[in-house]
C-alpha cells in the first residue's frame, strides 16, 4: 500500500472521500460475495468405476465335528497317557481305566470256550466212533442171537428141548435187540443232527458269545480315539471315579476348517453359496485368508432375527484355531463400470425413494435416483444422475436444495 500523506489528504478532500468510496465498495463485494458467486461448498462427482458390495460380519473358527468322549461304566482312571491340546490319531489311548475284574471275566470265558470246544471235539473224534462200533457189535450180537432163537425154537417143535429154554433163547435175543437199539440211538445223538452233538455246538457258541461280551467289557475300559483331531478340552485326572456318559474330554475332529457367523437376516437376499470371502483373526489382524460361502442355514432364528452361515477355509492359515474369533467381508457382488458417489451423500437411504443435492449450474437440486450395489464407502447409482456430476454430502446440514453455490469439486481415490 502506497503511504498517504496526511497534509495532501488535507488539501485535497475529494481524494479523501475517494478512498472511502473504494474501501466501502470492496467490503460490499466481499459481503456479498456468496451471493453473487454462490456458497462455497465441497462436492463429490459421480464417477465411473469398479464396485464391490460386500456384507461385513463377525464370527468365529469351527471344525466340522466335535466329540464328546465319555466313559460307559462306572470305573476308576488309572492312566492318561494325552494331554490337553495334543494331536491324537484314530484309535489312540485317551484314557485307561481300572480293568482288573475285566482281565479276570475274559480269562475265565477263554477257559470256559476252550473247555466246550474240547467237549465238542471229544464227541467228534471219540463218542461218535465208539458209538458205531458199539453199533457193529450189536448187530453182529442181534444176528447171532436170531440164529440162536430160530434154532431152539426148531429143536422145541421137534421135542427134543423144553419150553424154559426156548423162552430163555427169546429173553436172550429181546435183550440184544434192545442193546442195538441203543447203540443206534447213541449214533444218532453223536451225528450232526444229533442232540449231544447240538448241545455242544450250542454250549460252544454260549461260550464265544461270553467270550465275546468279556472282551468288550475290556475294550470300554481303554477308552480311544473315534477320529483324527485334537484335544480341545480335558476334564478328568488319574484317580478320578468317572461316571457313564459324563464327559471327560472332547476331540476337535480333523476335516475342513469353517467359520460361523449369523447374519442379519436382511442380508440373506444377497447371499449365495461359493461367494468369495476375504477373512481375518482379530488375534493377527494383519493377516488376510481366503474362503468361501460353503453353508446358509434354511431357517432362521425367529429370537435374534438372524441366519447361520458358514465359510469354507480351503487353506487355513496356521495360526489358526478353534474358537478364534474372526472378521469376514462377504463378496456379494461386483460391477466393473458402475456410476457410484460416495454413501455420505444419500438421503433417506433406507427409504424407498432415495435422493441427493445435486450441483446443476451453480443451484443444488433435490434429485431421485435409483440405488444399485452398495460398496463400503460408495454406493452404485442406476438413474437419476450422469457421471461428473457433482453431489453434496448429507453432514452439510446447512445446504439445502434450490440454494445458489460454488462447488469445489474433491476427487477421491
Amino acid at each position: 500500500m502506497l503511504p498517504v500523506n496526511l497534509s495532501t489528504l488535507a488539501r485535497r478532500p475529494w481524494l479523501k472521500i475517494s478512498i472511502v468510496i473504494l474501501v466501502l465498495v470492496s467490503l460490499t463485494a466481499y459481503l456479498l460475495r456468496n451471493l453473487i458467486l454462490g456458497k462455497p461448498v465441497d462436492a463429490y462427482p459421480a464417477t465411473i468405476t469398479e464396485l464391490v458390495q460386500t456384507v461385513v460380519a463377525s464370527g468365529r473358527v469351527i471344525t466340522p465335528q466335535r466329540i464328546v468322549i465319555a466313559a460307559e461304566t462306572t470305573r476308576r482312571v488309572s492312566l492318561i497317557p494325552v494331554i490337553e491340546g495334543q494331536t491324537v490319531k484314530r484309535g489312540q489311548l485317551l484314557i485307561q481305566l481300572n480293568d482288573q475284574d475285566e482281565r479276570a471275566s475274559l480269562a475265565q470265558a477263554t477257559a470256559t470256550v476252550r473247555q466246550a470246544e474240547a467237549k465238542l471235539r471229544q464227541l467228534r473224534e471219540v463218542e461218535l466212533p465208539s458209538a458205531l462200533q458199539n453199533l457193529k457189535q450189536a448187530q453182529t450180537n442181534i444176528e447171532e442171537a436170531r440164529k440162536q432163537y430160530d434154532r431152539t425154537k426148531d429143536l422145541q417143535a421137534r421135542g427134543f428141548i423144553s419150553q424154559a429154554q426156548l423162552d430163555e433163547a427169546k429173553r436172550n435175543y429181546d435183550v440184544i435187540s434192545s442193546q442195538v437199539r441203543l447203540a443206534r440211538l447213541q449214533v444218532e445223538t453223536n451225528l450232526p443232527t444229533g442232540s449231544d452233538l447240538a448241545l455242544a455246538i450250542a454250549a460252544v457258541e454260549q461260550a464265544n458269545a461270553s467270550l465275546y461280551l468279556a472282551k468288550v467289557k475290556l475294550s470300554e475300559d481303554a477308552i480311544l480315539a473315534p477320529e483324527d483331531g485334537t484335544l480341545i478340552r480335558r476334564s478328568v485326572e488319574s484317580g478320578d471315579v468317572v461316571q457313564p456318559g459324563k464327559e471327560l474330554m472332547v476331540l476337535a475332529a480333523n476335516g475342513e476348517t469353517q467359520i460361523l457367523v449369523l447374519l442379519d437376516e436382511k442380508n440373506l437376499a444377497k447371499l449365495a453359496l461359493g461367494q468369495k470371502v476375504l477373512a481375518s483373526a482379530d488375534a493377527y489382524a494383519d493377516e488376510r485368508f481366503d474362503a468361501v460361502v460353503s453353508y446358509i442355514n434354511p431357517s432362521i432364528d425367529a429370537t435374534r432375527g438372524a441366519v447361520e452361515v458358514k465359510m469354507a477355509v480351503p487353506k487355513p492359515p496356521v495360526y489358526l484355531r478353534q474358537d478364534m474369533t474372526v472378521s469376514v467381508d462377504i463378496e456379494t457382488a461386483r460391477r466393473a463400470n458402475a456410476l457410484v458417489i460416495p454413501t455420505g451423500a444419500l438421503h433417506d437411504a433406507s427409504s424407498s425413494s432415495p435422493w441427493v443435492l445435486v450441483v446443476r449450474d451453480n443451484f443444488t437440486i433435490k434429485q431421485p435416483v435409483k440405488l444399485g450395489l452398495r460398496g463400503d464407502n460408495n454406493i452404485e447409482v442406476l438413474s437419476g444422475l450422469k457421471a461428473g456430476e457433482a453431489v453434496i454430502l448429507t453432514a452439510l446440514g446447512t445446504i439445502e436444495a434450490g440454494m445458489h453455490v460454488r462447488a469445489n469439486i474433491i476427487k477421491t481415490q
